[in-house]
């Protein structure tokens, strides 16, 4: 279990992230469009897993705004943003922002991802959400950088999350 905070009261996630080194793990998440994406659709690709509680609040969408804008510049790179929002507000905020460098999904059906990724917020005001975290991975799957936020509504470390890539 991670410890973090929301507001600067304690929080516990389900789990731990996963380590650096270690293969993402296969997963079923919604797509705006609701068909079911899972890691097979983007092997071959370079990853950013953009994983926050809801798309709408001031710093996930944040989030999704600063990785729409770094992913037109990285070649051969998917930014995947991650929540338990609906598929339909992921879609809505997308289309209200302009964004199209990112691709939502949603763990609304299962809460699957959060569990296995040990992301999901166990207590709190946010039970049942997903942690902030960034994990970054190679063309096959190899994660390379992993960040978990320690207070939910700050923001994440986006120069880190790109400089592994663009180093890489």
């Amino acid at each position: 279990m991670a410890n973090i905070t929301l507001g600067g009261n304690p929080i516990k996630t389900s789990g731990s992230l996963p380590s650096i080194n270690n293969q993402l793990f296969d997963f079923e998440l919604v797509a705006t469009d609701l068909s079911t994406k899972t890691l097979n659709d983007f092997i071959g690709t370079r990853l950013i897993l953009n994983i926050f509680p809801s798309v709408n609040t001031r710093v996930c969408a944040t989030s999704v705004r600063q990785f729409n804008t770094e992913a037109s510049e990285l070649e051969n790179t998917k930014i995947l943003c991650i929540s338990r929002d609906l598929p339909f507000s992921q879609d809505q905020f997308c289309a209200a922002e302009g964004l199209n460098n990112v691709v939502m999904l949603s763990d609304f059906k299962t809460g699957k991802f959060g569990k296995d990724y040990g992301l999901m917020i166990v207590n709190g005001a946010f039970e049942g959400l997903l942690s902030r975290s960034i994990i970054v991975a190679d063309e096959k799957g190899k994660i390379i950088y992993t960040e978990q936020v320690p207070e939910i509504g700050q923001e994440p470390n986006y120069k880190a999350a790109l400089d592994v890539l663009y180093n890489e």
